[in-house]
């Protein structure tokens, strides 16, 4: 079974994943000893979440990898307060993991416009500070994305999805005839010809299983989705039959496409709180065999296609948001009186 969501790529080619960069806060303004008064403080440097920036774009636009927050003005007989130093604001995209040199983090940025103080600009010259004013806080960090995958394996073990993922993409996994060949989760790559890259990430459930049916199995993965996280179930799916170079194959795909179409007659043969509250929709329903290669180019296809939709739909949704936005920010500004003008009386 796959399952599909539209996120970040992960670092082939020029795809950048993480970035060191340096940072500084601003210096403070100095003071002015003779009236007190006292300068500003020195700018701040702030990591800010913005929904269409890549790590990529960042480094293209900034190649020094250097941010550095203005100086606070100093004090003077017109004002004595100095003003602060302007802010400097590091653009960063949505999933980003913040951390200091020695690894510790100091934030996450997981929605537009989350922002994390990263280098405090340094005080103004006061009384306190013999009028002189401070640096501004030095700090190496890490920008890490947090990747997740556009497309979900979905399988019970032996399955075949380690080799499912070799033959649709670049990865290699171990693949072997018994259960927990994959110690570990991997993470693919798809190439198609026009150079768009998805990541496919594949996982196995739980190895307490017997032998089934292709339709007690699609079931049942249901139901683990279910408990797992319910929204799983209203994402785009594709079902990927493997395993169709084996005898029978053939006879086996046509019942479970007779049980697909009616599952509610078939769902007396699973105990009562194994049934899923809802059954899932698929988008499409593609045989194939990992071993010999059949089907493969026709799931890729789909794959691309399925997402290409799911982008499509998110594209339409933003702009609709931007449209009722302006609409209300239009209607707003008619519906608000007209000044009245003064009204004279004669003497």
């Amino acid at each position: 079974m796959v399952h599909c969501s539209c996120v970040w790529f992960r670092k082939y080619g020029n795809f950048i994943d993480n970035l060191r960069i340096f940072t500084r806060g601003g210096t403070g303004g100095m003071g002015y000893p003779r009236l007190g008064g006292e300068g500003g403080k020195g700018g701040d440097v702030w990591v800010v979440a913005h929904k269409r920036m890549t790590l990529k774009q960042l480094k293209d636009k900034y190649p020094q990898k250097r941010f550095v927050a203005g100086e606070g003005a100093n004090s003077r007989v017109s004002a004595l307060k100095g003003s602060k130093g302007k802010d400097c604001e590091i653009p960063v995209p949505v999933g980003i993991s913040v951390t200091d040199e020695n690894g510790k983090v100091i934030g996450e940025l997981n929605k537009e416009q989350d922002r994390i103080l990263v280098a405090e600009g340094g005080l103004g010259g006061k009384l306190l500070t013999n009028f002189l004013p401070l640096k501004g806080q030095k700090r190496v960090i890490r920008l890490d994305l947090k990747l997740i995958a556009d497309i979900g394996l979905v399988g019970f073990p032996n399955a075949g999805k380690s080799s499912l993922l070799s033959q649709i993409s670049h990865a290699k996994p171990a693949i072997a005839d018994y259960a927990f060949t994959t110690l570990k989760p991997e993470l693919g790559k798809i190439m198609y010809n026009d150079f768009k890259q998805v990541d496919i990430f594949g996982f196995q459930l739980s190895s307490q299983t017997q032998y089934r049916t292709a339709f007690e199995t699609i079931i049942l993965l249901i139901k683990e989705l279910e408990l797992y996280k319910e929204e799983l179930q209203r994402k785009p799916a594709l079902l990927a039959v493997n395993k169709m170079d084996l005898p029978g194959a053939q006879d086996k795909f046509h019942i479970l496409m007779h049980q697909l179409q009616n599952p509610k007659e078939f769902l007396h043969l699973f105990e009562k709180n194994m049934i899923p509250k809802r059954t899932m929709e698929f988008q499409h329903i593609i045989p194939i065999s990992a071993t010999t290669g059949e089907g493969i180019d026709e799931l890729k296809n789909y794959i691309r296609k399925s997402l290409d939709e799911h982008a499509n739909q998110e594209d339409d949704v933003y702009h609709k948001k931007q449209l009722l936005n302006l609409q209300i920010s239009n209607t707003v500004s008619y519906s608000k009186p007209p000044p009245k003008s003064p009204v004279t009386s004669p003497r």
